[in-house]
């Protein structure tokens, strides 16, 4: 499980975010400009001053007077004066105000400009940062370096091996291993101070020698994982891999590693090279998923239906949800009688039903995926659901 040093935004912390029901609940999405031409010219917080005008314009649909609102959307209005705030960006920024608070997060999504007031937070966008959100190992691996790291796609987290695993060969094999690698002779005066040798003894000795250091390694990292079922991914030359690979007993190494010496790497490009090879595991997943709902299309299993998708999200009954990037579908939702009234757009009295059946599904233990229009199952639908059931 993630800790709140890995994920940028805990599902614990959507949880509570998604549980909050409080009379105009604003959420505001932007995105944050890194480059310093848009930092310059301030466009996030010109961005966020537009945002805040439009939700003044829905709270006074609300009846709520002008000296209330200015006062009630004061938290918001003082992040524009946030030097640091601006100073340090993400990609994008998330904003929630209610009765209760202003909580802010800067999160690794460009998000499109969107504000919303409702009694509840507006998070479809959130989704995304869940989607192939597994947790992997990467093993760096030399003769006289080896780090272990915790990883997901938002960074890595030290898990300090060294407390069970031997860091270098010669605390396994001896301070004197290199010497017996090499058989010295003494030479003529014309050949230096003296010359060596290399022999098949002395190749096979580096290897049982490495075997043993791998197996003490292997012995270590088996400890840390125990039965998890994350994958290892080692980063190291080649023949290290192939050698390693004979040792290993977790059964979740990978089977590709990142080649070449990566004790002098920079970790910045060592982690986004991680994470191209582990995006692809982790995809699967989703891609298992679209591949259910084509094997069960026109069955009861799944639906492009809300009076079918609706009702089974807030009862727990959604396997997969399937959304939309960017498409909202707006009405009401009676809970007593399962029934969905829609409407062509927002309005005070109705609500994002989109974003109520994502959240429904993904804190009832569903997946939601959050996809562009071209990737959907089925054309022209912004919501498709495949049940459990």
């Amino acid at each position: 499980m993630y800790t709140t040093a890995d994920h940028p935004l805990p599902k614990k912390t959507f949880e509570v975010l998604a549980a909050k029901r409080n009379p105009h609940c604003v959420s505001i999405y932007l995105p944050m400009h890194k480059k310093g031409k848009e930092q310059n010219e301030h466009l996030a917080q010109k961005s966020l001053k537009s945002c805040i005008r439009e939700v003044q314009k829905n709270l006074a649909e609300y009846q709520m007077h002008e000296d209330e609102i200015k006062k009630y959307l004061k938290p918001i209005n003082d992040l524009i004066d946030n030097i640091e705030l601006w100073r340090h960006p993400s990609d994008g920024i998330a904003i929630f105000l209610d009765a209760e608070g202003l909580n802010y997060y800067s999160l690794p999504i460009p998000f499109t400009i969107k504000n919303y007031v409702d009694n509840r937070f507006y998070l479809k966008p959130l989704l995304p940062l869940y989607h192939e959100d597994g947790v992997y190992y990467l093993l760096e691996l030399s003769e006289d370096y080896v780090k272990l790291y915790e990883a997901s796609r938002f960074g890595l987290k030290d898990v300090h091996v060294e407390d069970f695993a031997p860091d270098q060969l010669e605390k396994v094999v001896g301070f004197d291993f290199r010497p017996r690698m090499l058989q010295f002779r003494s030479g003529q005066a014309t050949h230096g101070a003296g010359s060596f040798h290399g022999y098949g003894e002395g190749k096979d000795d580096k290897k049982k020698e490495l075997t043993s250091f791998f197996r003490a390694i292997d012995k270590g990292v088996k400890k840390i994982l125990g039965d998890n079922k994350n994958p290892l991914l080692l980063a190291c030359v080649d023949s290290s891999y192939f050698q390693y690979k004979k040792t290993n007993s977790y059964p979740h190494l990978y089977d590709k590693n990142i080649g070449g010496d990566p004790e002098f790497r920079d970790k910045n490009s060592l982690h986004q090279e991680s994470w191209k090879l582990m995006k692809v595991y982790f995809e699967k997943t989703k891609k298992d998923k679209l591949k259910q709902f084509t094997d069960f299309y026109h069955t009861p299993k799944t639906s492009f239906e809300l009076n079918d998708i609706i009702p089974a999200g807030v009862d727990g009954k959604i396997d997969t949800l399937f959304v939309q990037h960017n498409t909202d579908i707006f009405g009401a939702y009676d809970w007593e009688n399962k029934h969905v009234i829609l409407d062509e757009q927002k309005e005070i009295h109705n609500i994002s039903l989109t974003n109520l059946v994502a959240l429904q599904t993904f804190t009832q233990g569903g997946k939601v995926y959050v996809l562009e229009a071209d990737e959907m199952p089925i054309k022209e639908c912004a919501v498709i659901a495949l049940f459990r059931y």
